[in-house]
């Protein structure tokens, strides 16, 4: 095992080295040139066009559900463990600067993800006896032309195997742990509270020092009821295909972000003060020339780079290709109306939620105490409300968002699969069936090298999907231009 866990690091270090970074970045500046930074010159057209219509139903159109869901399905796929324990990482790993370059991912994000929801609806099928079918599989062969479908494969495939990883066993594992130690700290302060118990030794603090520490008695047992319950809510739901994960979505997305945000900004509120302090040390960290842990100078700030881009596109998905399957079952009359949608999605997710999460952590002081991935989000929720009161709320909203992440992935995986082996209700069912021992596994297991994995396969997703956006530029700028001008829109001619 630990030979192929060094080998996946060598592969991650390649995929996610300067050239990838360069190329997702560079994808996201080239499509906002393109567009006119559409993010920026029609954020107002956006707002109008999204939460300014946001209970409405689509307009009359070929689509399974309306814009609204389909945009709740691929933000449940999005706001995610990413929001929670991605920007932990991120700051842990690569300094408060990485929170910088989280942000530029996001900024430069909503026009590549404007892009994929627009040739993902443009070029999007029915599927026979099935739903809508979009993203980069039907715009690679549909846009580039047959010959380009190995590439379509190769996507499906990275697709359909990320999303064990990234979108199911990484996410269970992120509930199971937040359960355990939510657990951990309901009994901690029950034991400081009974005057009949003997006094208790000191807790661990750190997450080395919790993997030490001896695995209380209620840890398997937990994690095995976490991996149940969550099997038996997933299968409940995946089981009736996009309808009925677009219904859960559309209630259990808005719920949950609200509830963070709310503690979230409570706690920006209290430490207001020390905002100038932060939003300071952010940027300085963010062109730190310093040395880092001994290496050369420019370190600090590569590894910023590095994790601030890696956990922004882990977060938001712009330019990974996979929303885009969601935005294409949505009912509506332009391609570039829901692409609107996928610019609110990125906007939120990134420039929104984990920028609460980034200024919760750092005004907080809590990415000093040498903790990371959720943990480190719970250390910093826990500094102001206490720690039964911090874990209940970012376990509870990781377990909405985990739920809705792993129902979106499962769908992604499926109509990757659909376009692998064939179109039709058995493959679908099929999928789902084999996607839900994964979450029983995720929760049981130490997932360290699973998440490695995941990383790198997300990385590899991303490389068909970008070749395809920057090909197909022309086409988004034409759909993008008849939409502003009010030209009627005209679809693509069905495949033979």
């Amino acid at each position: 095992m630990d030979w192929l866990i060094e080998l996946n690091s060598q592969i991650n270090g390649i995929v996610w080295g300067p050239p990838m970074l360069v190329l997702l970045v560079g994808a996201g500046v080239f499509l906002s040139i393109r567009t006119k930074f559409i993010q920026f010159r029609k954020f107002g057209l956006m707002s109008r066009e999204t939460l300014g219509k946001i209970f409405r139903r689509g307009p009359a159109a070929e689509g399974d559900i309306t814009p609204f869901q389909a945009m709740a399905v691929a933000m449940g796929g999005t706001v995610g463990v990413g929001n929670i324990a991605g920007v932990a990482t991120a700051i842990a790993l690569g300094g408060p600067g990485a929170v910088f370059w989280m942000l530029v991912s996001g900024l430069v994000g909503m026009a590549t993800k404007f892009a994929e929801v627009v040739l993902g609806v443009h070029y999007r099928t029915r599927e026979a006896g099935g739903p809508m079918v979009g993203g980069p599989m039907t715009y690679i062969t549909r846009g580039l032309g047959p010959r380009w479908k190995p590439l379509a494969v190769v996507f499906c495939l990275f697709g359909a195997l990320a999303g064990l990883g990234i979108g199911n066993m990484t996410q269970a594992q992120a509930v199971a742990d937040g359960v355990e130690r939510l657990l951990a700290v309901s009994t901690e302060t029950a034991d400081e509270e009974s005057p009949s118990q003997p006094a208790a030794q000191t807790a661990p603090t750190t997450q080395a020092e919790r993997d030490a520490a001896p695995a209380p008695a209620y840890r398997r047992p937990a994690r095995w009821i976490t991996g149940g319950v969550l099997l038996i809510a997933v299968g409940a739901v995946t089981i009736g295909g996009i309808k009925r994960i677009a219904h859960v979505a559309m209630f259990f997305v808005p719920f949950m972000c609200t509830i963070y945000m709310l503690a979230a900004l409570a706690i920006i509120v209290m430490y207001a003060g020390g905002l100038p302090r932060v939003l300071g040390l952010v940027v300085r960290e963010a062109f730190s020339l310093k040395a880092a842990g001994g290496g050369a100078a420019g370190t600090a700030m590569l590894l910023a780079v590095r994790y601030g881009i890696a956990r922004g596109v882990f977060s938001n998905e712009a330019g990974l290709g996979s929303a885009p399957m969601a935005h294409a079952t949505a009912q509506t009359d332009h391609p570039a109306r829901q692409g609107l949608w996928g610019i609110f999605e990125v906007f939120f997710d990134t420039i929104v939620m984990c920028s609460a999460t980034a200024l919760v952590i750092l005004l907080t002081g809590a990415w000093k105490g040498g903790e990371s991935g959720a943990g480190l989000t719970i250390s910093a929720f826990s500094v102001p409300f206490g720690g039964v009161a911090g874990s209940s709320i970012v376990t509870f909203c990781m377990i909405l968002t985990a739920y809705d992440t792993i129902l979106a992935w499962c769908f992604y995986g499926e109509t990757c699969c659909s376009f692998v082996f064939g179109h039709g209700r058995v493959v679908r069912m099929a999928y789902r069936l084999f996607w839900l021992p994964f979450v029983l596994l995720g929760a049981l297991g130490q997932l360290d090298f699973i998440w490695g994995v995941a990383d790198t396969l997300n990385g590899l997703m991303a490389l068909p999907n970008l070749i395809a956006l920057i090909a197909l530029s022309g086409v988004v700028v034409g759909l993008t231009k008849g939409f502003l001008t009010g030209k009627p829109y005209t679809p693509p001619q069905s495949p033979d």
